[in-house]
């Protein structure tokens, strides 16, 4: 792994601003960094080449787009399959309904973050996908009734 880079308070400063306006243009940045543009862009390039930013993306909110339903789905593999990890890893990359996945510690192996058209459209994906893999010995869902936070900003020092 890669040393960390070492972050000043301009850097952290920079990630913060980006992280809840990630089209400001350099010359927007840099004033409110109290810098110059030039400065300001290599330090953004230096964040992007280091990996500290990993990526750009738009937020679209799924109900405007028709994904109704969001579920987090635990999976538990069987742990006698010789390649149940990496068959489900696999799988679960190729799956455009899922937006986060995670490896866990206690009774579950994974959970997922997961969005459908409708109740239908997520039977379908559970059905025919996740218990279709017989890796796959048991699943839980949880449907989310309202959503009371949820940012993708980290909370920086």
């Amino acid at each position: 792994m890669p040393a960390l880079p070492d972050l000043d308070k301009t850097d952290l400063k920079l990630l913060d601003i980006l992280q809840s306006h990630g089209r400001m243009q350099n010359s927007d940045l840099a004033k409110k960094l109290n810098l110059s543009p030039a400065p300001s862009l290599r330090r953004l390039a230096r964040l992007e080449a280091t990996g500290v930013i990993t990526h750009y993306a738009a937020i679209v909110d799924p109900k405007k787009v028709g994904l109704g339903v969001i579920a987090h789905l635990d999976v538990m593999l069987d742990k006698q399959a010789e390649h149940a990890r990496s068959t489900f890893r696999h799988a679960v990359q190729r799956w455009p309904e899922v937006l986060t996945g995670y490896a866990l510690t206690g009774q579950w192996d994974y959970s997922l973050k997961v969005v459908a058209r409708d109740l239908d459209a997520y039977a379908h994906f559970l059905m025919d996908k996740v218990l279709a893999l017989p890796v796959v010995v048991n699943v839980q869902s949880a449907f989310v009734l309202e959503t009371v936070k949820d940012t993708t900003a980290l909370p920086l020092p």
